[in-house]
């Protein structure tokens, strides 16, 4: 009979705090926890009320971040000697039920993980929007990261020279489309949050990165209409070094799998030194997204585009607390189906 651990304040607080730790798109924190102590179950749910409506009108993006978080809690699960149990998308009947862990019992020596601390990476994983020194990261550590990606259900490619500019080109199109749209640039300046305001959520002004002088990379400007909070332009690496994430698939288990195999690849490449940010420009606007798409390969969907390389830390952005919810007991059967 498996051993079932119970789900007590002491082994909760580090999953959550584990969790909250996730990237997500512009740090909305798309996620919101339950505990149902019945079944010794630790839930998490989509958080509504903190989407983008413009940017992410399918969750696609939501449903990553929290893939991300749910990976988080594996770790910290492992990390305190316990086997984690998810199950994605548990309830046909409850769809912002997006996954539910459950603690299976102790680890065996079977169990261990092998290879670098990501449990330690958690806490140092931070997105870089500064320029990199373009130093070229050593194949062992590019194939660690694509070994994650798989290990989850996804794959990670690193294009060529010609590949590279591709992708950089199909992401400063979609910023230019970005720019062009009032409603989607006030979406996104909503989310960018001034100095001492206290939020949990968003993104900081410290937290921005400066444009490329040379006008090759194509970071994300949040500032919108408001140049004044722009950073005065930087010089970026030369050879940018990319790595697209895809899954043979594109239903939302697939964007949940997504989420997980991003951040076990985030983690790899801290855990190696690396610094990491995002470019989901091209993602957000579905033209360009199946354009991204690896050229004469039918199967591949493009999740996001993850630049890589050596370069300063990021800056740290807030975080909530995660504290969960205690699941309200079901009412008694009636006979009658669900509506």
């Amino acid at each position: 009979m498996r051993t079932r651990i119970p789900l007590d304040a002491a082994t909760v607080e580090p999953l959550l705090a584990a969790a909250v730790a996730a990237p997500s798109i512009h740090n909305t924190q798309p996620w919101r926890f339950r505990l149902d102590s019945g079944h010794q179950v630790l839930e998490v749910h989509s958080a509504p009320e903190r989407t983008l409506p413009l940017t992410d009108p399918a969750h696609r993006a939501q449903y990553l971040s929290v893939g991300a978080a749910v990976f988080n809690i594996r770790i910290a699960a492992v990390h305190q000697g316990l086997r984690p149990e998810v199950r994605l998308l548990p309830d046909p009947y409850d769809p912002g039920l997006l996954a539910a862990v459950r603690l299976a019992g102790p680890l065996g020596a079977d169990d261990l993980p092998p290879g670098p601390d990501l449990h330690a990476a958690i806490a140092r994983r931070h997105t870089s929007r500064r320029p990199f020194t373009g130093r070229p990261v050593p194949e062992p550590i590019v194939a660690g990261m694509a070994s994650a990606a798989y290990a989850c259900g996804a794959r990670l490619s690193v294009p060529d020279i010609v590949g590279t500019r591709r992708l950089l080109r199909l992401t400063a199109a979609a910023e230019a489309r970005n720019h062009a749209h009032p409603d989607r640039t006030a979406e996104t300046l909503s989310w960018i949050t001034a100095p001492g305001r206290g939020s949990h959520y968003g993104i900081p002004v410290t937290a921005l990165g400066p444009p490329d002088a040379g006008g090759r990379m194509p970071m994300r400007d949040f500032t919108g209409a408001l140049p004044t909070l722009r950073l005065p332009a930087m010089w970026f690496e030369r050879h940018v070094q990319l790595a697209l994430l895809w899954t043979p698939h594109d239903r939302r288990e697939d964007w949940l799998r997504a989420g997980q195999a991003l951040q076990y690849v985030l983690l790899t490449a801290t855990a190696a030194g690396l610094r990491t940010s995002l470019l989901h420009q091209a993602m957000e606007w579905p033209d360009l997204r199946a354009a991204t798409a690896l050229p004469r390969h039918g199967r591949c969907h493009p999740q996001v585009l993850l630049r890589f390389g050596y370069g300063p830390d990021g800056a740290r952005t807030p975080r909530a607390t995660g504290h969960p919810a205690a699941r309200t007991a079901a009412p008694p059967a009636t006979g009658t189906g669900p509506d």
